[in-house]
């Protein structure tokens, strides 16, 4: 059973920074984009960052220069670091996973996704 377990979401003021964890279990591919997605209220959710299936890190471009994807292949956990947030950031964080799917396309349709962590920003 594949399960991805997020934590580290809460509510900071703008500016703040939060870092969000995800560690999977019972995984069977080597090779997968793994990355974290994003859904506000009343919004489609949408990709945020993540790994490629080739190891090369994506990107959406309202966080490029605030947000940081890293990984611990030893932990099987990802990371996602969030600095200067903003309100427009408030969302519910899913990471996710695919043995297939590009992160690069941003496209929510992976196979394997955590329950979320809420991550709230006040301005």
């Amino acid at each position: 059973l594949v399960q991805l377990v997020e934590s580290g979401g809460g509510s900071v003021q703008a500016g703040g920074s939060l870092r969000l964890s995800c560690v999977a279990s019972g995984y069977p591919y080597s090779r997968s984009s793994m990355g974290w997605f994003r859904q506000a209220p009343g919004k489609a959710r949408e990709g945020v960052a993540g790994f490629d299936t080739d190891g090369i890190t994506a990107y959406a471009d309202s966080v490029k220069g605030r947000f940081t994807i890293s990984k611990d292949n030893a932990k099987n956990t990802l990371y996602l670091q969030m600095n200067s947030l903003k309100p427009e950031d408030t969302a519910m964080y899913y990471c996710a996973a695919d043995p297939l799917r590009r992160m690069a396309t941003m496209t929510p349709n992976f196979a394997f996704w955590g329950q979320g962590t809420q991550v709230t920003v006040s301005s």
